[in-house]
């Protein structure tokens, strides 16, 4: 019989593989792709309010609902598509945060054409690289930082909406911009 080695993971990590499988494969991991990126946005700010392992359950829904995550098609979701979403069962169905993401779409492009890239802008505000923290107990993990209160300002600022610097730390960890792995989690030094 194969021998199974357990691991330390973080704190918030559930025994459901769907979410070790966030956690071991993608959490903290930087991200260089705009779409990637744009799908995060929109999958942290329909996690305000919510726990984040029930959007994760309904990501693929979300990822048909929002054409695969492409900021050019979002942006030109209609009434009629809103209305649509609204009925679909598969996502989070609060208009507001539709509408959010439509609009955050079309602020994405604007975004892109400025900088080059979404991903461009947003390393920014982190120097370029990581921020790799050194948290030994969950005490010690923020909910937000002055990175993230600056980029939500900035995104804020754009006319992005659900940008709050509690969504936007979120989503830094998300991309990997910010390494808040526990040290004692074995993902905390890893190199992806």
């Amino acid at each position: 019989m194969k021998k199974t080695t357990e691991v330390t993971r973080c704190h918030w990590v559930s025994s459901d593989p769907l979410y070790q499988a966030y956690h071991d494969e993608e959490w903290g991991v930087p991200v260089r792709d705009d779409r990637r990126h744009f799908e995060y946005l929109v999958l942290e700010a329909n996690q305000a309010g919510l726990s984040w392992f029930t959007v994760l359950k309904k990501r693929e829904n979300f990822r048909k609902a929002f054409a695969g995550f492409d900021p050019v098609k979002v942006r030109k979701f209609d009434e009629k598509k809103i209305e649509k979403l609204m009925q679909d069962a598969g996502i989070i169905r609060n208009r507001m945060k539709i509408e959010a993401a439509i609009n955050n779409a079309a602020r994405f492009i604007e975004v892109q054409k400025e900088f080059g890239s979404f991903d461009k802008y947003c390393w920014q505000f982190v120097g370029g690289k990581p921020l790799v923290n050194a948290w030994k107990t969950p005490k010690g993990i923020p909910a937000t930082s002055k990175e993230s209160d600056a980029f939500s300002a900035d995104l804020k600022k754009r006319g992005f909406k659900f940008v709050g610097s509690t969504v936007i730390y979120a989503h830094m960890q998300a991309v990997g911009m910010v390494n808040d792995h526990l040290v004692s989690c074995f993902r905390y030094r890893a190199k992806k």
